[in-house]
């Protein structure tokens, strides 16, 4: 892999959270967060065609032709975007819980996105190296998938979790003193008897909490659709540049959307399966499960709308 290629998309990633941080100034409409949510997208198809044209450029030393390398990406980043639809359920419980107020919550969602950009480029440095050295730790993360889609599979949507309580919200509580009401984007502020912890601070432990969660569910997913690391970090972060346009234009829907959750838990319970499978003569073929990811979600999609508005015409 080029260090050149890692180098031109680590300032291309830092001009597209400028544009991000940019983009919300002002305020934020859901016309406004769906064009962004478009143009985020459609950035990401662009890379795509750029990876198809200069794969061996970017990569010479890969195995990967530009058709695979292009289907992995796409691949990858739909099984990410998938995936980081999940996240938008627990910001929005945690900016209910904890009564963000909307002023603030644009902020809150860029420090969660470079929290989870850094944990994921972590992760995927361990990862690839993990798997590198240990060819069984495959096999970890397959297990790991199917557990976690298990789990979602058995998740009660009605019980939300209360994060009031959370070992982050605990720690912090136990260090500083907590303000009753938020001071803008400041985190500490002191008075004559010392530092004060804000809601703020509270909010973003809980997020870093996820972000950590998250990552430890989409990375080892993704290691089943690639092992190349320029391909599974491009895809993680143009599936997370466009979560806060995307918040935005879903936030009243959320709730709505009552088959993603059992779609989400049968993609990863594929995704594991198709781990299992890898270099073996009933291995899933890359395409396969491009295929699979979008038919899913896509169901998923349509069967909630055509639901709620069966519901909706018989109220």
């Amino acid at each position: 892999m080029s260090l050149l290629s890692y180098e031109g998309f680590a300032v291309l990633t830092v001009f597209m959270l400028a544009l991000d941080l940019y983009q919300t100034r002002g305020g934020v409409t859901i016309k406004k967060a769906a064009l962004w949510s478009l143009f985020w997208v459609f950035l990401a198809l662009l890379f795509n065609g750029f990876i198809y044209l200069y794969w061996q450029q970017i990569a010479p030393e890969s195995s990967y032709s530009n058709s695979e390398a292009a289907t992995a990406f796409l691949t990858g980043y739909l099984l990410e975007k998938s995936l980081s639809v999940d996240n938008l359920f627990i910001f929005a419980l945690i900016f209910s819980q904890f009564a963000v107020p909307e002023s603030l919550r644009p902020r809150v969602l860029m420090l969660g996105v470079l929290g989870a950009l850094i944990l994921r480029g972590i992760m995927i440095a361990i990862g690839a190296e993990l798997l590198t050295q240990f060819h069984w730790v495959l096999y970890v993360f397959a297990t790991f998938l199917l557990y976690t889609g298990f789990k979602l599979w058995q998740e009660d949507d009605e019980k939300s979790e209360d994060f009031s309580k959370s070992l982050p919200v605990r720690l912090i509580k136990k260090c500083f003193r907590v303000s009753e009401s938020y001071q803008g984007h400041r985190l500490l502020y002191k008075d004559r008897l010392g530092w004060i912890a804000t809601p703020m601070m509270i909010v973003i432990a809980v997020i870093a909490l996820t972000d950590v969660m998250f990552a430890l569910d989409s990375i080892p997913a993704i290691f089943a659709v690639t092992k190349e690391p320029f391909l599974i970090f491009t895809a993680n972060v143009f599936a997370l540049l466009g979560l806060r346009s995307l918040y935005f234009v879903l936030e009243g829907m959320l709730t709505r959307f009552c088959y993603l959750r059992p779609a989400l838990a049968f993609i990863l319970s594929f995704i594991g399966i198709k781990m299992l499978l890898m270099e073996t003569q009933w291995a899933i073929p890359t395409p396969v499960s491009l295929g699979v990811i979008v038919i899913t979600i896509t169901s998923a999609i349509a069967g909630s709308l055509w639901k709620n508005k069966v519901i909706t015409s018989a109220s």
